[in-house]
């Protein structure tokens, strides 16, 4: 599996997992707080910042009742329709160039979401280095088409996507031009509970579809992305904002700037420690051999006296024979006068074992 590039990031397994932090419609509507989120994403250590590219009527009907209007009850945004959610939601096309310069005098990347082939065309204008496929959009193959046919790499949330779904995804892709694609596991529920994103889905896809893969994670905290590493995932997307109390669409299920900075030390951490397969000890660990137990002679012996539970000790320092000879030494003799505290070896031994 060739390693890809997202602007100077590379995304391989060598690599230290790349972080986006999702703006999505944190900015509540403020260009002024959407370039301060930026700038927050940017010392927290994320590597790149993503938006969401559409407009009410790109992605709805304006309908306030019916199938347009949100009912359920347990949803965040319930007693709205879907319309006024997106109006409140999006981020003004106008905003993008300002925002996207401003990340990119602040050294982090930044690219977007497309949600219909017309801000494909709009993102690309742009100059973005890629792009991300919602996971409601990734049956929406006309997108993904459109924007495989620029040969930018795809980052594709897998939320709700069968696996025969995400194999269409995938094939359509391919056939379009893309060499470059990103599987995100993902649970499309906000919040999402550990107990079911299943994290164990990530080195499953990545074995079938042959492609690198990571976590679009809308769980609270870090955990559930630090974990995701060690299975595999190569890049971690979390909801961003200020402070979740300031409200907005996504605000109860983002992350904070101290939040995000963990993330992204975490996730290196983890991703350090993967390491090898590797057993015996490591080079770092061989002066702490002599801390284990070995034998020792516990009591003054004189020529000839037998080795006994009295006199034969398993005790640190691990300088004498190892343990594993107790049972065998008892009962011989040793050949000369042996102090307290001698560590045993074969040669005080009258006659070898």
């Amino acid at each position: 599996m060739h390693d890809l590039r997202i602007g100077k990031h590379t995304i391989g397994e060598a690599h230290t997992p790349f972080i986006i932090a999702e703006m999505s419609g944190n900015h509540n509507q403020s260009l002024e707080r959407a370039l301060a989120i930026v700038e927050a994403a940017a010392r927290a250590g994320a590597h790149a910042i993503k938006l969401q590219t559409y407009t009410a009527d790109t992605i709805t009907l304006d309908v306030e009742d019916g199938d347009f209007f949100i009912s359920d009850p347990t949803s965040l945004w319930k007693g709205t329709s879907l319309h006024a959610l997106y109006r409140q939601a999006y981020t003004p096309w106008e905003w993008h160039k300002p925002i996207m310069e401003h990340a990119r005098k602040l050294a982090i990347e930044v690219f977007s979401t497309p949600f219909d082939e017309s801000a494909v065309d709009f993102l690309e204008s742009l100059g973005v280095p890629c792009y991300k496929i919602a996971s409601f959009e990734n049956v929406h193959l006309p997108l993904i088409r459109k924007a495989a046919q620029t040969g930018k790499p795809l980052i594709i949330s897998t939320g709700m996507a069968t696996i025969s779904e995400l194999d269409e995804a995938v094939r359509t892709a391919r056939e379009a031009g893309c060499t470059d694609i990103v599987l995100l596991k993902c649970t499309s529920t906000y919040p999402a509970s550990p107990d079911n994103t299943n994290l164990l889905t990530i080195p499953h896809m990545r074995e079938m579809f042959d492609c690198h893969v990571g976590l679009s994670d809308h769980t609270m905290g870090i955990g559930v992305a630090v974990a995701s590493v060690a299975l595999g995932a190569r890049v971690i997307e979390k909801h961003f904002t200020l402070r979740r109390a300031d409200g907005g669409v996504d605000a109860a299920f983002s992350m904070e700037p101290e939040e995000m900075k963990a993330l992204v030390i975490e996730s290196e951490r983890a991703h350090r420690a993967l390491g090898r397969v590797s057993y015996g000890p490591t080079e770092a660990e061989k002066k702490s051999i002599q801390f284990r137990r070995s034998l020792f002679v516990a009591k003054d012996m004189q020529a000839g006296e037998r080795f006994s539970s009295e006199n034969l000790r398993v005790v640190r320092p691990g300088t004498g024979l190892p343990p594993k000879f107790y049972e065998t030494l008892l009962g011989k003799a040793v050949r000369r006068d042996v102090k307290k505290g001698t560590p045993v070896s074969w040669e005080l031994l009258d006659s070898a074992p």
